[in-house]
């Protein structure tokens, strides 16, 4: 009897009459959208703050310089490309940093008042970069300065002390580490001025020492910026996996153990990468307050508890924020100019003062 041979189904068999492809969600959709228009405003944000200054360099010229080719002159090139243009990359940064690590904080202890300062971040940081400034002013590793590489170190050991203060029985006390935080920071950072009055040349340190407690972004050399992006953008990826546990974690520390989230590895895990964007920011801009409270709120009003979501949000959304405040810091006052972190205090209270009124009636994240 012959054998009847059978044809072969091809593996990707063509879908059937009728059939739909898989739709993107129109949330995603919505988000994509969301995403590129604060895209285009960073990048229209940058360009308008670096046409601004004593000699006004026209948008145009800038936009036919780089895609037309014609060529700005010599002095345009020297004021955009060794002053401005460094000092405005250096805002974006800060203010993503910032705004970042507001988001982490916020969601990790559930309150919308819980920022960089709180926990203790920003003060050592802020003691690192003055020893820095004082002692070691001259010396660089890697494209960074001193003061910058202690301003890292001192937030990490900051915030190690303080969640060392707050572990108990093999647990955290959110309540606890949001108050040795406070407390931690607010010594640290009046402890500057020791440095500031015996340091070796005490009038220039209390200078250069005021401006950084002052938040005043300075211009730093590209190589410390394309450092500090490589950083900033490490930092990003290693938030986002952390960005659905804060979701579950804001269901409560049972819950979240019930579906498989280790709780102390993700606390320690958000602190540290945290406390790493603060330390970015501090070593670029000094301390600068309020950034990283204002814009993950400003961003949960308009999408909601949803930290994935929030994560592009916030993070493009500092950027802009504190390129135009620092943009109206260098010009409003211009030939003055005032620190960018004075110009957000007056911003930055009046909000602090609405969230405190209303966390009294109701606050859910």
């Amino acid at each position: 009897m012959p054998t009847t041979v059978q044809p072969v189904t091809p593996m990707l068999a063509a879908a059937p009459a009728g059939a739909r492809a898989p739709r993107i969600p129109a949330s995603q959709i919505a988000d994509l959208g969301i995403n590129a228009v604060l895209l285009l405003v960073l990048l229209a944000s940058i360009l308008f703050s670096v046409s601004l200054g004593a000699i006004r360099i026209p948008p145009h010229d800038i936009l036919a310089a780089i895609f037309a080719r014609h060529p700005l002159t010599e002095t345009q090139q020297a004021i955009l490309f060794s002053i401005r243009l460094p000092r405005v990359l250096a805002s974006a940064i800060v203010g993503a940093a910032l705004a970042l690590s507001g988001l982490m904080f916020q969601g990790l202890f559930r309150n919308p008042m819980a920022d960089s300062y709180i926990v203790g971040a920003s003060g050592g940081a802020a003691l690192g970069a003055c020893i820095g400034i004082v002692f070691l002013s001259r010396l660089a590793f890697f494209g960074f300065s001193a003061p910058a590489m202690l301003a890292f170190l001192g937030a990490f050991l900051t915030m190690a002390v303080v969640y060392w203060l707050a572990r108990s029985r093999g647990r955290t006390n959110v309540v606890t580490l949001l108050l040795a935080g406070f407390v931690t920071s607010a010594i640290l950072t009046n402890s500057t001025y020791l440095f500031e009055l015996y340091g070796p040349d005490s009038t220039n340190s209390v200078r250069i020492v005021d401006a950084w407690l002052h938040g005043a972004i300075g211009i730093p050399q590209w190589r410390q910026l394309g450092a500090t992006t490589l950083l900033l953008a490490l930092a990003i990826v290693a938030a986002i996996p952390l960005m659905r546990r804060l979701n579950t974690l804001a269901l409560g520390d049972e819950y979240a153990h019930q579906l498989g989230i280790r709780v102390e590895t993700t606390r320690i895990a958000i602190i540290l990468v945290g406390s790493l964007l603060t330390a970015l920011a501090v070593s670029l801009g000094g301390l600068i307050s309020f950034a990283g409270l204002i814009v993950p709120h400003m961003a949960r009003l308009i999408l909601g508890p949803n930290h994935t979501r929030l994560l592009p949000v916030a993070t493009l959304g500092g950027a802009i924020f504190l390129v135009l405040t620092d943009t109206a810091a260098r010009t409003l006052f211009a030939p003055s100019e005032l620190p960018v972190g004075v110009l957000m205090v007056f911003l930055g209270g009046p909000f602090f003062l609405y969230l405190l009124r209303k966390s009294k009636r109701e606050y859910t994240l």
